[in-house]
């Protein structure tokens, strides 16, 4: 089986061609902001995001002939886990987002492509919005805005299995804990292969990140709304892409945030220190939602690579359990795994209603 996987962030499109398990391509097209802002929403950028995939295919002599193509799943309904084969709800649902995202392009570009090659069938899997909370985690102070989920399916999932396999055992007979450190930070508690407690870690909930500032004083919020000094764009920014790290230090870089700390600057370790804690705290109420029997705390993501943010959170957290490092993210291999897997019938395919 060769199967084609489009991944789409918010500044970059990351590819990959696999040929069953074995990668033949794993290739990041980057996006310079000066191109993005041509387009005023980021679904204009369907168009533009799918050539460069086409000539990045044809640059490096990768014939355009797949039994899949598999696209990172956007910010559609709450859904549980699995694979799903894109159609027209899904599209419509994605041309029409509430939430707008980069990610929200990955199954228009892949049914876009998939339509002209006989034979071929475009999927997503485990996306941002698999909700398998159990029911009272749903449960919010106020009836008029229960809990939803936004995090980082995709990945922690392929983390958690693959932890499980070095183990000789299956996601589904463990307990875990799977902390993904990116731009965005989500903490999930993973009981026997169901995320039973996850966060919505894009509009607003839980630790702050380098780019979002995570839980809010309520009432400071809704005084800063009816201030007259922003507009409801404005405030959105500061919850997600102008919070957390760049609010604070004005940058989102952790080298170069270690280096201000080195050179004895203060603030820097601080904020720094205190996204860490924020991080130890969420974990450790993960392990609350799972009575404390905790198999193993899993850190994963881009700023798993920074020893000052692992040796920081293992020193708060590994009285709970063992905690595992797995830097960057698997996602690309994911979503080519799951989709061989439908392909072979080892996986259920679902549908999107």
């Amino acid at each position: 089986m060769k199967i084609l996987v489009i991944n789409p962030g918010s500044t970059s499109t990351k590819i990959a061609v696999y040929h069953n398990e074995t990668p033949l391509l794993v290739q990041t097209i980057r996006h310079p902001m000066e191109e993005l802002v041509r387009y005023p929403r980021i679904i204009d950028q369907f168009e533009f995001r799918k050539d460069l995939v086409l000539k990045t295919l044809e640059e490096d002599g990768i014939p355009f002939c797949f039994d899949a193509i598999v696209g990172r799943g956007g910010l559609l309904k709450p859904i549980p886990g699995g694979v799903y084969e894109v159609n027209d709800a899904m599209l419509n649902d994605m041309m029409h987002a509430l939430r707008p995202h980069a990610c929200n392009l990955g199954c228009i570009i892949a049914a876009e492509l998939a339509v002209a090659l006989p034979g071929c069938r475009a999927f997503i899997a485990d996306p941002g919005v698999v909700d398998e909370l159990d029911e009272l985690a749903r449960i919010n102070g106020s009836p008029l805005m229960p809990r939803i989920t936004i995090w980082h399916a995709l990945n922690q999932r392929a983390i958690a299995r693959r932890y499980a396999k070095e183990q000789g055992t299956r996601y589904e007979e463990l307990n875990l804990i799977v902390c993904h450190l990116g731009g965005g930070i989500s903490v999930g508690a993973h009981c026997k292969g169901r995320a039973i407690d996850v966060p919505n870690a894009l509009d607003g909930e839980g630790p702050f990140s380098p780019e979002r500032a995570g839980t809010l004083p309520a009432g400071d919020l809704i005084d800063l709304c009816f201030s007259g000094k922003y507009t409801q764009a404005d405030l959105k920014k500061q919850v997600c892409g102008k919070g957390g790290l760049a609010a604070h230090l004005g940058t989102t870089d952790i080298p170069t945030i270690e280096q201000r700390i080195a050179g004895g600057n203060k603030q820097a370790e601080q904020v720094l220190n205190a996204m860490i804690y924020q991080v130890a705290k969420s974990i450790g109420g993960a392990a609350v939602a799972l009575y404390g029997a905790v198999d193993a705390i899993l850190l994963t993501g881009g700023m798993a690579h920074s020893n000052y943010i692992t040796s920081r959170l293992q020193k708060r957290v590994s009285f709970l359990a063992p905690v595992h490092i797995y830097p960057g993210e698997d996602e690309l291999e994911a979503l080519a795994l799951n989709a061989l897997g439908a392909l072979r019938g080892e996986l259920p395919i679902q549908e999107y209603k």
